[in-house]
């Protein structure tokens, strides 16, 4: 499995990344959405972790950029934020083709089970 982790906070990348090889998932990172867009663009991923909060590009800027090019729903994509986004807010990025939100500090068990499904 191959994933690309986006998240502004280079300790969570860091760390996370870590984590996901120890169990044998590949880890791509970027710390900004605009990198974040040109590695989905290059690369084939069987899922993308997606900060929602990032200064310049946000997690919603990557979202509509992915959604105008048609590859939103094509790619996995898993909300990872500790923005406070609502309930409402979250069904209506599942209806466009969001899989799963996971709010941070998140359970590294819920990640692993997230992505394996």
């Amino acid at each position: 499995m191959k994933i690309l982790l986006i998240d502004d906070n280079v300790n969570i990348t860091s760390m996370l990344s870590k984590y996901l090889k120890l169990k044998e998932i590949d880890c791509d990172i970027s710390n900004d959405g605009r990198n974040g867009l040109e590695l989905i663009k290059h690369g084939k991923y069987d899922a993308i972790l997606l900060d929602i909060s990032m200064p310049e590009v946000s997690g919603h800027d990557v979202i509509n950029e992915l959604e105008k090019a048609g590859k939103l729903k094509s790619n996995k994509i898993i909300l990872f934020t500790a923005s406070s986004i609502t309930n409402d807010e979250i069904e209506k990025l599942k209806v466009r083709g969001i899989n799963a939100c996971l709010k941070k500090p998140v359970q590294l068990q819920n990640l692993l089970d997230v992505l394996k499904n």
